[in-house]
């Protein structure tokens, strides 16, 4: 790994005063180091990849500084229309520094719903016009190939990217959060759901440790996984799938298990869910305020009200914090003429272990069409 005082001295010396972006698993120790040594006014956590560009070029704007932004690849799809009408050289031609986690990489291992990302990342660059080089893991390079990065930037007045493999900027092994401000694991709180929702109930569970902790959980109570799916990838997006199963299947519940990072990436399907009658759907954040599964990063999760703009936006909406108050809002939300909403406080951490999700996606969802696919709603 490299070091991560050094890189961001590079980046100091060369100029680069404002950084923004969305955490990611390969990035997490340059995360981290932001985190605790920039201030708010120069460091951005980003409700998504897009923002993160628009924000950037804001600062640009007002500044004349090239700005930095740091993301994962599966990333770029949120970030795309920013990237080509906006900051692109035939719009406002904008400078700045894409740090990108590569997942997915063809070299590595990885998770299938990282592969086809990970296969078209660079060539994307070069559809995007954006020169780019992957970051060596040495230290020795570290000032040359951050001065190359800005001096491209800036001459050719347009984006440029550092791709980076897994273990330049991330430690192999994350610290456990020690965090006792609530008395709610995220485990804690699918028990409890489970344990409080009919047998028939549909759920959707969003991308990170909720889709592995519900998983598991079915196996160990003996429990089939026809009635989930599990969102693995398309951070954000959980609760829209969850809305398209609730608006064409009226007569089953449906539950979003989601996490608080990614319902404020695509928050705006509050009120989509708000202009149709779907007294069937929960939408429930696991709420720990942070990007956990990444490496701990504050989220603004904690420090917003989603109970007051899911209420704004024609929900039914409780904050709860224990067991007692998340299972009596379930059963209260069952007989509701509106879309509910359960905003969960919990702490951060997980079992010491919890395995990885290898799992056959294809066959998982098979199983979920035959056992739950009908005619739609008239």
């Amino acid at each position: 790994m490299l070091d991560q005082e050094k890189f961001y001295k590079a980046l100091k010396n060369n100029g680069i005063r404002f950084f923004c972006g969305v955490p990611d698993s390969h990035l997490n120790a340059f995360c981290t180091y932001l985190a605790e040594n920039v201030p708010d006014c120069r460091h951005v956590i980003a409700a998504n990849e897009g923002s993160a560009i628009a924000i950037a070029a804001g600062n640009y704007f007002v500044t004349g500084k090239t700005p930095f932004v740091y993301m994962q690849n599966s990333g770029l799809g949120n970030a795309l229309n920013p990237l080509v009408s906006l900051v692109d050289r035939n719009v406002y031609s904008v400078p700045m520094i894409l740090l990108i986690g590569w997942r997915g990489d063809p070299a590595d291992r990885d998770h299938e719903q990282h592969k086809t990302q990970g296969r078209i990342t660079t060539p994307l660059m070069g559809l995007l016009d954006l020169p780019y080089r992957v970051v060596a893991d040495d230290n020795q390079l570290i000032d040359e190939t951050v001065s190359w990065a800005v001096k491209t930037a800036q001459t050719s007045e347009s984006p440029v990217a550092l791709i980076a493999r897994k273990g330049v900027f991330a430690e192999k092994d994350k610290k456990p959060p020690v965090d006792d401000s609530f008395p709610m694991s995220r485990e804690d709180a699918i028990k409890v759901i489970l344990d409080n929702t009919p047998r028939n109930t549909l759920f959707v569970a969003t991308t990170g440790r909720a889709t592995r902790e519900l998983y598991f959980l079915r196996q160990e109570r003996g429990e089939p996984h026809h009635n989930d799916v599990l969102n693995v990838g398309a951070m954000g997006h959980a609760s829209s799938i969850a809305m398209g199963m609730a608006l064409s299947k009226p007569e089953r519940p449906v539950i979003c298990l989601d996490g608080d990072a990614a319902a404020i990436m695509h928050m705006g399907v509050f009120t989509t869910v708000s202009r149709y009658p779907l007294p069937n759907y929960i939408h429930i954040i696991l709420n720990n305020g942070a990007h956990e599964s990444v490496g701990g990063q504050i989220s603004a999760g904690q420090g917003i009200s989603f109970e007051e703009i899911a209420n704004g936006s024609g929900f039914r909406a409780v904050t709860v914090d224990n067991a007692a108050d998340l299972a009596g809002a379930i059963k209260g939300f069952s007989d509701m003429k509106a879309a509910s909403l359960i905003d969960v406080h919990i702490r951060q951490g997980m079992r010491s272990f919890l395995p990885p999700l290898n799992i056959d996606h294809s066959a998982l969802i098979a199983e979920f069409m035959r056992k739950n696919t009908d005619e739609e709603c008239n």
